[in-house]
């Protein structure tokens, strides 16, 4: 079923133009963001409100405040207490704490640092059973005692109206309040406050829905039969009725429902029979990644990093030019199918036979960077390490001894004799270090001990398709069960210092309602494939000519067999190891150019435009807005790169080359010509704090 176009984001809202003051007052409002991922990490909800924190702060200053649940670890690692800067919040809050119930106030430590309100949920705890006979009264919805999750939801839900409903009290017509809910864990709330009539606006965004993500991870053929399911009958085999239900209700509650990609807008118009009214794509802030033009630089840093660990790895089995070896990586969630685990590997083993028969001479190193259960690392893995270090070690003090004769030498005036410049002693801690090196095994798959390895699906798909690590293959597997961390024993980086120094981010997703991974290589620089099944394949199509061109392959998976969809994957990636080393940095300069794109400066304007509407719903009178009205279409579009020719064969050898081989042929390249002529196809940033001639500056704006 085709997408339609009217939830696109170029002809749904475009690059929205800047609202004066005079139209969304912020000073006569206040701002309130609902999520349980609030200073509390969870999933990607918690990348989304962190990294937009500091834009809607310049925006809204100490008018704007996130509400979530209260854990004391992320409390006091997090968040600096303090007192509300508004007698209405205290008073609402004091409400609450005279009945027994625990509410905590202060700055989230992140940048920007919003005012937080977070609510204890086990001080409330004692009045479950009567908030879910409300709920039952209310809207007839029933939550089982064993579903904790639920439960909890309902419980800061029920707080949350209640705060809501004091806070109003105190407030009355100004200023008004909008209250935006992220998920069905923040829809409790969003539910009551509207069946208590409370008076203020109401934002509603599903990330994902939650059938859709079930029913993708049951190998079901999802986006082909979106209007056959029967939503309640799949709902309650699953055990999930009381949830769906929970999101249903909120996403029907709220004035203005959003989704945040346009794949996600048809899933929840089928799923949750609701045509979302704006689509909010997610982005990030840019400005934490971006290097200028050390980009390159940080890239070839890494990159030697990450050597490093193969070169241990891969002790004894060394038998391939780290300067001609490739690195690819899929990160996320362990959802095998959902995050196209499955087709990649399959892709792999394709790969793998292409490179063999072509005799290409390029060695490809895939990572696996996905949580599952271990019990420790794995001994030849570190072994390994240990190896290298070793041999470091010893390579070191032969070459500080050669150095210093070689030195003496020199200063006499005389040229050494090389055969004599190393003793017998210097040769046999050498030849020792060799044996060292000797290894009867393959190197490992896995960098830990797998709990359940006999059914672990990626190590089950790994021995069908025979991607063993062995001399004779092109592409070798390192699959490493665990998020990275700088302080690791075996792979000591964090992820992002690790993404950069990679070459290709492969996440071929079949379920993906946004896709942070693909977006974060996007502003580090660092090309990556995706589908046109993620909310940020979609994005990258709509907005950019030629997406390949920029380093964003996209996978079709959703008019595509698997079979061809595989195909497709396979020729993206064996093109990628194709490409001359200048070729890449062409590329790599050509993707970190798109991250404009994905700035919350540009983004932001959909979660105004929504705002906007949800004012001008609930409280029509004093806000006017006509949503039949044709908006502005300014939008951005990347154009091809002149320096690409027109066929897109021709840029790329007919036969496999050395990637390090400098071609005279090469396609022309003028960087600085072709950044400059990409600048001038996005619009000029749409600055919060600045402040229009005779305006005069809003509460919490900042100027430069």
């Amino acid at each position: 079923m085709p997408l339609s176009r009217s939830l696109s984001m170029t002809s749904l809202t475009g690059v929205l133009p800047p609202w004066e003051e005079d139209e969304l007052p912020v000073e006569d409002l206040l701002l309130f963001e609902v999520s349980w991922e609030v200073t509390n990490k969870v999933g990607g909800i918690y990348t989304v409100i962190q990294t937009k924190a500091k834009i809607t702060v310049d925006e809204w200053g100490d008018n704007y405040y996130m509400m979530g649940p209260y854990f004391e670890h992320n409390f006091k690692t997090q968040v600096e207490s303090c007192e509300p800067p508004n007698p209405a919040i205290r008073k609402a809050m004091d409400a609450l704490i005279h009945n027994g119930c625990q509410v905590h106030f202060g700055r989230w430590l992140i940048e920007g640092s919003p005012y937080v309100i977070l609510f204890d949920i086990g001080s409330a705890a004692w009045n479950l059973d009567r908030w879910k006979g409300d709920l039952w009264d209310t809207c007839n919805i029933g939550l089982p005692y064993h579903d904790r999750e639920a439960n909890d939801s309902l419980i800061l839900g029920s707080l949350i109206a209640w705060f809501f409903k004091e806070l109003t009290d105190h407030l009355g017509d100004k200023p008004n309040v909008i209250s935006h809910f992220h998920e069905w864990q923040a829809g409790p709330g969003l539910i009551l406050s509207r069946s208590r009539k409370i008076p203020m606006a109401t934002v509603f965004t599903t990330h994902a829905t939650l059938l859709g993500r079930y029913l993708c991870a049951g190998n079901t053929d999802f986006y082909n039969n979106l209007d056959k399911f029967n939503i309640d009958k799949e709902a309650g085999e699953r055990q999930i009725y009381h949830r769906y239900c929970l999101e249903r209700a909120a996403v029907h509650c709220a004035h203005v429902f959003t989704t945040v990609s346009q794949i996600t807008a048809v899933e929840a118009n089928h799923m949750l029979h609701r045509k979302p009214d704006v689509v909010t794509p997610n982005g990030l802030n840019v400005k934490k990644f971006s290097a200028m033009h050390e980009f390159q630089n940080l890239h070839s840093t890494n990159k030697s990093q990450i050597q490093e660990f193969i070169r241990g790895h891969f002790y004894g089995h060394l038998d391939f030019n780290l300067d001609k070896t490739l690195i690819f990586f899929i990160a996320g969630r362990y959802e095998f199918s959902n995050k196209g685990a499955d087709i990649f590997l399959e892709s792999l083993s394709r790969l793998n036979y292409l490179l063999r028969v072509h005799r290409n001479d390029v060695t490809v190193v895939v990572f696996f960077i996905m949580p599952a259960k271990t019990n420790n690392f794995n001994v030849e893995s570190l072994k390994g390490q240990a190896v290298r270090k070793q041999l470091w070690d010893t390579a070191h003090a032969v070459k500080e001894k050669f150095g210093r004769k070689l030195y003496d030498a020199l200063l006499k005036g005389q040229i050494p004799d090389l055969n004599n410049i190393l003793d017998r002693d210097d040769f046999t801690i050498m030849k020792r270090a060799i044996y060292a090196t000797q290894r009867h095994s393959l190197p490992p798959v896995t960098t830990h001990n797998m709990l359940d390895d006999s059914t672990d699906p990626i190590l089950s798909n790994i021995r069908r398709v025979g991607l063993f690590n062995s001399r004779n293959d092109r592409v070798k597997v390192v699959f490493h069960p665990e998020f990275l961390s700088s302080t690791s024993p075996l792979l000591p980086m964090d992820y992002e210092d690790f993404v950069r120094g990679c070459n290709l981010g492969v996440f071929p997703s079949y379920y993906e309602p946004w896709g942070y991974t693909p977006g974060e290589c996007t502003v580090m620089g660092i090309p990556s494939v995706t589908t046109n099944l993620s909310g940020f394949g979609c994005f990258m199509e709509e907005h950019v000519s030629d997406p390949a061109a920029y380093g964003i392959y996209i996978v079709d998976r959703r008019f595509r067999s698997a079979e061809e969809s595989c195909n497709q994957l396979t020729q993206f990636m064996f093109s990628f190891c194709q490409q001359s080393r200048r070729q890449r940095i062409i590329q790599r300069n050509r993707t970190e150019r798109l991250s404009d794109l994905l700035d919350w400066r540009y983004l932001g304007r959909f979660y105004i435009h929504a705002r906007h509407l949800a004012l001008s719903r609930a409280f029509p009178d004093k806000f006017k807005m006509d949503p039949m009205a044709p908006l502005k279409t300014e939008g951005f579009r990347y154009p091809r790169p002149y320096s690409v020719p027109p066929s897109p064969s021709a840029s790329i050898h007919s036969t496999p080359h050395h990637s390090d081989v400098e071609d005279e042929d090469d396609e022309p390249y003028d960087e600085d010509e072709e950044a400059e002529r990409d600048r001038m196809n996005i619009k000029s940033p749409f600055v919060l704090n600045a402040v229009p001639e005779g305006k005069k500056q809003q509460p919490g704006e900042s100027r430069n």
